[in-house]
């Protein structure tokens, strides 16, 4: 690549691979790479090897410098799963397998402290009960983050506060709740804010990644709030809402709000704010499993036909439901009887839009401000038709983000570290908008009355305690 100026590199450790983007102090995406991850999965365990997340994420660190002049990056932030864990030794070399955010056997020790499977906190209680590793002097908890965070700096190194979290770290106390076990408390790692620097990449990593020795290495954040830097959604009053197998809702307010009985937890930004939302069990997902053989593009296509269908549906990916309420019986239903595919992908896809809105109602309803301006995000925003049915179905304006990948999100933290920023700033200077979804009031009647019977429906199933705040 031709030109100068300086160039901060983002790391993601996703599910399926590790991704990589290059970007200049312009927004300007220089490169990208990308490896593959692979998991084991047997029942409900999850579990990767920790040691194949770094060497995916050198690998989408050649990739994505190939052709870019390497000694222009300043400085990068590495992002991971939220809820993601693994025991490593004094020197840093995992001692247990990395337990994946899904990984379901901790659902016991999540019962006793009232806490989801996804949250790392059980896992490492699981770690703890059956792992003899686990009692080794020199042996800490570490976030998927941290494992390539220290081989990149050669040294041990912090967590950050954001992935931190499900582990139980306290943001505004700044530490850890005692978990009353001695041998549980010597392995929760040390904490630093996100956006801290760490330290610097050495010679040895700098000859497996490509990136030049000396570049800053950032704490980062969780690739959910990684995708909300991405989207520029950091002033108090602005949402992401993430539309994958999943849907994900982040917002940012002046005060912390969490409630578990709805799903709902903050983290803190570098800035001081708060990023409180949710994750639903609702989301993009239930298309693919719903019609595992079908052209998705071409039924949603064939769903566009059937915008005022009367068919009402909330549609789980899975077994029960975390946000906007959280009922552990949650099934996935359909009442009414759609006259063909296209009509059911109708009801679901407009089913996950009422979802949304529900999930709105709720975070507004817990004090967060959730009137500032509202971006879009996720895999489902190349369905066109969907974004607008979601705007329609929320009466409001949608942005769509030209880039929202959450290693872009990392980029933009790494730049506002460098220079002393604000992140809020650095954020909506650098994300560009792609287009913006304005809702149409043709639909709004049909919507509410929709919306109106989805409430009746879960207060009448038990799973919502009463009507949301209209």
């Amino acid at each position: 690549m031709s030109g100068d100026g300086d160039l901060f590199v983002g790391i993601d450790l996703g599910t399926q691979s590790a991704r990589v983007l290059v970007v200049g102090a312009d927004a300007t995406v220089a490169g990208r790479g990308a490896a593959p991850l692979r998991s084991r999965r047997d029942g409900d365990a999850h579990e990767q090897s920790p040691r194949g997340w770094w060497h995916a994420a050198a690998a989408a660190c050649r990739d994505a410098l190939a052709g870019v002049a390497a000694e222009r990056v300043r400085a990068l932030a590495t992002c991971g799963t939220s809820g993601t864990i693994v025991l490593v030794d004094r020197d840093g070399e995992p001692v247990t397998e990395g337990l994946m955010y899904d990984d379901g056997r901790a659902a016991v020790q999540a019962r006793r402290l009232g806490m989801a499977t996804s949250w790392a906190l059980p896992k490492l209680h699981w770690l703890l009960e059956r792992e003899r590793a686990a009692t080794r002097p020199g042996v800490r908890a570490a976030h998927q983050p941290d494992v390539v965070t220290r081989r990149l700096v050669g040294h041990a190194v912090a967590s950050d506060a954001s992935h931190a979290l499900k582990t139980g770290y306290d943001a505004q106390r700044a530490c850890f709740a005692d978990p009353g076990d001695a041998d549980l408390r010597e392995l929760l790692p040390d904490v630093v804010a996100p956006g801290t620097r760490l330290g610097e990449v050495c010679a040895r990593a700098a000859a497996e990644t490509g990136l030049p020795r000396g570049a800053a290495v950032i704490a980062g954040m969780t690739d959910g709030c990684a995708a909300q830097i991405a989207a520029g959604a950091l002033r108090p009053g602005d949402c992401n809402s993430v539309l994958g197998t999943t849907l994900v809702l982040k917002g940012c307010a002046p005060q912390r709000i969490d409630d578990r009985a709805r799903g709902v937890y903050s983290h803190r930004s570098p800035d001081g704010d708060w990023l409180p939302g949710g994750a639903s069990s609702s989301g993009a997902g239930v298309l693919p499993a719903t019609f595992p053989k079908h052209d998705l593009d071409e039924l949603g296509r064939r769903a566009a036909e059937h915008e005022r269908t009367s068919v009402l549906a909330y549609p789980l990916v899975s077994r029960g439901e975390r946000f906007p309420f959280a009922a552990a019986d949650a099934r996935a239903f359909v009442l009414g009887t759609p006259a063909g595919d296209g009509e059911h992908a109708a009801a679901l896809m407009q089913g996950v839009a009422l979802v949304e809105r529900l999930c709105f109602e709720q975070l507004a309803g817990l004090g967060a401000p959730v009137d500032g301006e509202l971006s879009l995000t996720g895999g489902a925003t190349r369905n066109r038709a969907w974004c607008q049915l979601r705007a329609d179905a929320l009466g409001r304006p949608a942005r769509l983000p030209e880039q929202s990948e959450s290693a872009f999100g990392m980029a933009i933290l790494a730049a506002a570290a460098t220079a002393g920023e604000l992140l809020a700033g650095a954020a909506r200077r650098m994300s560009r908008t792609r287009a913006v979804v304005e809702p149409r009031a043709s639909l709004r009647a049909h919507l509410d009355e929709q919306y109106d019977r989805l409430l009746g429906e879960l207060v009448r199933r038990g799973w919502l305690a009463g009507a949301a705040d209209r």
